[in-house]
């Protein structure tokens, strides 16, 4: 392993897991980026001989080898390392994100994983890396959708930088256009200036929306190219952009508030989200301030 920045996948051979590693492998032809194609196994029964120990291992081998040998045959990519931990999956996923460009993760795993909404694995990691995490949800680039729907961004007046400059660079490398969502109860919002008790909502959605605009204009400079709208929806953030996941190609959300915890918002995205989700750590900007304009609790930001 190097210090040069990659695309990270977990792989553990199951359709999820595919799924991520599609996902991944084109993360890293259009980044340009190697490919780590990651798996861990961990020995469940308590003692154990070498020898039992040893089959196991093989097991673990074999899949890892898989999911690496598909990668370097049905890509472009010219790096393609392979990882193999003893561990915990959540764990090493973390600990490699911190010198990863973007870790990819399936939504859910094998055995016990599998049947819960979203995996255990996906959830923790989402939580706590400290880099981009794509939870690929969804039916996944598999197969291939007709229609490519926007990269959606959920935004608030606390959508952390890092999360603004990832959705741009995916609609960028996509060549899809970019739809920034700010979503909320018709009351005042105070984004900028003060708001009369009773809004007009004409006066109310083009406020939102402008200074979503102007919030946006230093990276619509440096990414020219990217259609960009914004959009203020009259909804809970939650329904808006479960109802957005479901037209998007990718919908990118703001992630931990500190201490690796995500809000309310982003757990449900990732739960019932109808496409692959983006959460992007607000690494290097510290907790977010407390408060949201009334109604935006946590979505995207």
């Amino acid at each position: 392993m190097t210090d040069t920045h990659d695309v990270v996948v977990g792989y553990d051979g199951s359709d999820f897991s595919m799924q991520a590693l599609e996902w991944a492998m084109d993360e890293a032809e259009l980044r340009k980026l190697p490919l780590t194609v990651t798996h861990a196994w961990r020995w469940p029964y308590g003692e154990a001989d070498e020898e039992a120990r040893g089959h196991l291992r093989r097991a673990a081998e074999h899949v890892l080898y898989h999911g690496g040998d598909c990668a370097r045959s049905c890509s472009t990519i010219t790096d393609v390392a392979v990882d193999l931990y003893e561990g915990a999956a959540a764990e090493r996923l973390v600990e490699l994100s911190a010198r990863a460009e973007l870790i990819v993760v399936g939504s859910r795993g094998m055995g016990a994983l599998a049947r819960t909404v979203v995996g255990s694995v996906a959830g923790y990691v989402a939580a706590h890396a400290r880099c981009p995490v794509i939870v690929v949800r969804g039916a996944g680039p598999i197969p291939v959708p007709r229609h490519r729907g926007a990269v959606v961004m959920g935004m608030t007046g606390h959508t952390p930088d890092a999360a603004v400059e990832f959705a741009f660079a995916e609609a960028d490398i996509r060549r899809l256009p970019l739809v920034a969502v700010h979503a909320g109860h018709l009351q005042p919002m105070a984004w900028s200036a003060p708001m009369p008790l009773v809004p007009d909502t004409r006066a109310v959605t083009e406020a939102a929306e402008d200074d979503m605009l102007e919030r946006l204009r230093p990276w619509q400079a440096q990414r020219p190219t990217v259609s960009v709208r914004t959009c203020f929806v009259a909804a809970s953030p939650k329904d808006a952009l479960l109802d957005l996941s479901k037209e998007a190609s990718l919908l990118v959300v703001g992630g931990a508030r500190g201490h690796g915890g995500i809000g309310s918002v982003t757990r449900a995205i990732l739960q019932r989200g109808s496409c692959p989700v983006a959460v992007v750590p607000a690494v290097g900007q510290g907790p977010q301030r407390a408060g949201t304009p009334s109604g935006t609790e946590d979505s995207g930001g």
